[in-house]
C-alpha cells in the first residue's frame, strides 16, 4: 500500500497532540512509560497514519493536563477524523492516492495549481476530460470502460467546488503549451478554452498563462498546493500533490511544501496577468482551434 496522507482533520489532531507533549517537556518514551504504552504507539498518535481511539485520547489529555475547553476541541477532532465524503463511492475505480487527494482538496481553503502540459482537471470540460483520460490509458485501456467513466464523473464532481455556496479560493497557472496540446477535435479544444475563460471570471478563481515568450521560473512538472483553515483551532500543514507517469506523490513536510509555495509565487509573477491571460486564451481558441 502507498504511504498516503490522511485527512486534514486527522493531521490537525496529530499535530496538536505532538504540540501538547512538547509543551509539557516530555519525550515520547516518557509519555509511553506513564501510560504503559510502547514508544511506537505514542509516535503513531502523532503521525496521523492510524488515527487515535477515544479512550487513548482521554489518557493523553490527562497526561498533558489539558483544560476542559481544549478537551472539547480535541474530542471534536477525534470524532471527525474518519469522516467519509462523496469520493469514497469511487474508491474501487480510482487509485488510492487520487482518492486521498480528493479528500484533502475538498477540505482545503485555498488551492494553487501549476499545469505545464494539460488543462487542470478542475477546469476541464467533459469532452476534454474523456479524451485526456483515454490518451493517458492508451488503446486498448488496461481498465474497464466503467472505471474510465467513473474517473471522468469524479473529475466533473470535483468541479462543483468552483461554484459552491461558500467557495474556496483557486489560483491556476497554465503553461501556454497546455492551451495548444490537442485532445479530441478542434471543437473540443475550442470549447475547453472558452470554459477556462468563463471560469476565470468567477470571483474566487484566478487563471494566468505562462506565455511562450516569458521566463520559465521553475523546473518541469505540475503540482497542486493545498492550504487548510484551522480545524477546531488547529491548522494542518500544507500538502503538495504531484502526478507522474506511473503514479502520484505527496509532500507533507512543512519546509518542503513552503518551497512549492515560493515556486508558485514565482510562476504568478512571470505569467501574464488575468486580463492578458484571458486575451491569449481567446486568441488561441479563435485562431488555433478554428
Amino acid at each position: 500500500m502507498p504511504d498516503l496522507p490522511s485527512s486534514a482533520v486527522r493531521r490537525a489532531l496529530a499535530a496538536e497532540l505532538r504540540r501538547l507533549r512538547e509543551l509539557q517537556g516530555m519525550s515520547g518514551d516518557e509519555v509511553a512509560a506513564r501510560l504503559g504504552w510502547s514508544g511506537a504507539k505514542v509516535s503513531r498518535s502523532e503521525t496521523h497514519r492510524t488515527g487515535i481511539k477515544a479512550t487513548d485520547l482521554e489518557l493523553l489529555l490527562d497526561v498533558y493536563d489539558v483544560d476542559d475547553v481544549q478537551r472539547v476541541q480535541l474530542r471534536a477532532l477525534a470524532d471527525a477524523q474518519d469522516a467519509r465524503g462523496w469520493w469514497s463511492t469511487y474508491a474501487s475505480a480510482l487509485p488510492a492516492e487520487y482518492v486521498a487527494y480528493i479528500g484533502l482538496e475538498a477540505a482545503a481553503t485555498t488551492v494553487r495549481c501549476w499545469s505545464p502540459e494539460l488543462i487542470h482537471g478542475l477546469l476541464q470540460t467533459e469532452d476534454y476530460a474523456r479524451e485526456a483520460t483515454l490518451s493517458a490509458f492508451g488503446d486498448p485501456p488496461p481498465v474497464p470502460p466503467g472505471h474510465i467513466e467513473q474517473r471522468i464523473e469524479a473529475r466533473l464532481r470535483r468541479q462543483q467546488m468552483l461554484t459552491q455556496a461558500e467557495p474556496k479560493q483557486f489560483a491556476f497557472v497554465l503553461d501556454e503549451a497546455a492551451l495548444r496540446h490537442r485532445f479530441g477535435t478542434a471543437a473540443t479544444m475550442r470549447a475547453q478554452l472558452l470554459q477556462i475563460e468563463r471560469f476565470s471570471r468567477l470571483p474566487n478563481v484566478t487563471v494566468q498563462v505562462l506565455a511562450f515568450a516569458g521566463v520559465h521560473p521553475i523546473g518541469p512538472g505540475g503540482f497542486a498546493l493545498l492550504e487548510f483553515a484551522p480545524v477546531h483551532g488547529v491548522r494542518p500543514t500544507d500538502v503538495v500533490y504531484m502526478e507522474h507517469l506511473t503514479g502520484n506523490s505527496f509532500v507533507e513536510d512543512e519546509a518542503e511544501a513552503y518551497k512549492y509555495l515560493l515556486a508558485f509565487d514565482r510562476l504568478t509573477q512571470e505569467a501574464l496577468d488575468e486580463d492578458a491571460s484571458r486575451k491569449l486564451i481567446r486568441t488561441v481558441a479563435r485562431e488555433v482551434w478554428k
